[in-house]
């Protein structure tokens, strides 16, 4: 779960990180009490969980009431990388030439917290990263950071050892706070360095969805999919992704809905979605899942590709027959393959003509991208 900047920053304020004077708020009239009460310049900020906003637009700055309103009321009910915009931060503005990275993340190759530190932050961290300007110090989970890492990590960075104690201040109240939320991702870009200390002028923070049970006051604000069939995918439970292709595409199992796409692409197709129903589907879920990318306007066809293990067979034609019995007309022609645990039960059950069965993935990839009107 990715916070929004202004949760993230709430946060930080627990563990005495210091971050600018901000407002979050809804409203054009807010944004400019807001900034009114702040005192200008401010910075206006969309709240959306993507990363790049200001190469993206969603960062601007204010000098006045008046362009507090035009900037806020352009961005209110906008999208910023595709999502939409529905709150601002109006935020005071710092000056400061000196722009830090500081973060903390999983290495999954060592199985361990990484501590991430660089001299040239901001817009273009990427890019130190890829400089090799980037200190990376691994962080023993059983231990947990320890200061003496964190000066290790300034002197690699080459950054001012005036700094050193402030510094090391922050990077062990981060650390807890990761520590504390299970957090799987954490980071100030930048961390500025002013006359009073050092100031996250921006946070992000995200959190391991498996640990949300842990973190009941969280949870209630998990980000909902800006993308109204994703959302329905969340209330299904399943594990959805919408494309830009033609072909829907459901499957149990990553791996073979994985390969599915890849089969589609170089035959010369675009899938519409990713849909792995998961092992053991029952009907039910079997017919949620084709019920959901039946209502994707863009899908010409649905390809349904199933290879049993604990997912039975026949009780997956059960759920495909009751969606298609609802229906007088499909919205969408329908592929189905299956393989594997009562396999040839479910062949028996998919007994509709508006139902075209293949033997095999390969012919069914085929068929499917023909009726969307590629290349077989």
């Amino acid at each position: 779960m990715k916070l929004l900047e202004h949760q993230a920053k709430s946060l930080f304020d627990e563990v005495d990180i210091t971050t600018p004077e901000s407002w979050h708020v809804g409203t054009v009239a807010e944004a400019v009490q807001a900034a009114h009460g702040i005192g200008y310049p401010v910075y206006i900020k969309a709240q959306v969980r993507a990363s790049g906003r200001m190469k993206a637009g969603g960062v601007k700055t204010a000098t006045s009431d008046a362009e507090a309103r035009t900037v806020a009321d352009e961005m209110l009910g906008s999208t910023v990388r595709g999502l939409p915009v529905e709150s601002v931060l109006v935020e005071e503005t710092i000056d400061s030439n000196d722009e830090l990275y500081l973060g903390i993340t999983m290495d999954r190759a060592v199985g361990q917290p990484v501590l991430m530190l660089s001299a040239s932050g901001g817009i273009d961290v990427e890019s130190a990263a890829t400089a090799g300007a980037m200190a990376r110090i691994p962080v023993d989970p059983v231990y947990g950071l320890y200061p003496y890492q964190v000066r290790q990590a300034i002197t690699e960075a080459g950054i001012d050892a005036a700094d050193t104690r402030p510094l090391t201040q922050v990077a062990m109240r981060l650390y807890d706070l990761w520590t504390t939320y299970d957090g799987t991702e954490i980071e100030i870009n930048p961390l500025v360095i002013t006359g009073s200390g050092l100031v996250a002028l921006d946070a992000v923070f995200n959190i391991d969805d498996d640990a949300l049970f842990r973190q009941p006051q969280l949870d209630a604000e998990a980000d909902v999919p800006a993308d109204p069939l994703e959302r329905k995918a969340v209330e299904y439970d399943l594990e959805y992704v919408r494309l830009d292709g033609s072909i829907g595409v459901i499957g149990n199992g990553a791996g073979l809905v994985m390969a599915t796409l890849d089969l589609i692409d170089h035959i010369g197709g675009e899938p519409a979605n990713f849909l792995d129903v998961g092992g053991g589907a029952d009907a039910d879920r079997i017919g949620n899942a084709l019920s959901l990318v039946f209502e994707d306007p863009n899908v010409d066809v649905v390809l349904f590709t199933i290879f049993g293990g604990i997912t039975r067979c026949d009780e997956v034609a059960t759920g495909l027959n009751a969606v298609v019995e609802a229906n007088e007309t499909l919205p969408a022609p329908l592929v189905v393959r299956l393989a594997g645990t009562n396999q040839q039960a479910g062949l028996d059950k998919l007994t509709d003509d508006r139902i075209t069965v293949e033997a095999d993935l390969d012919a069914a990839v085929r068929r499917a991208v023909d009726l969307a009107g590629g290349h077989p």
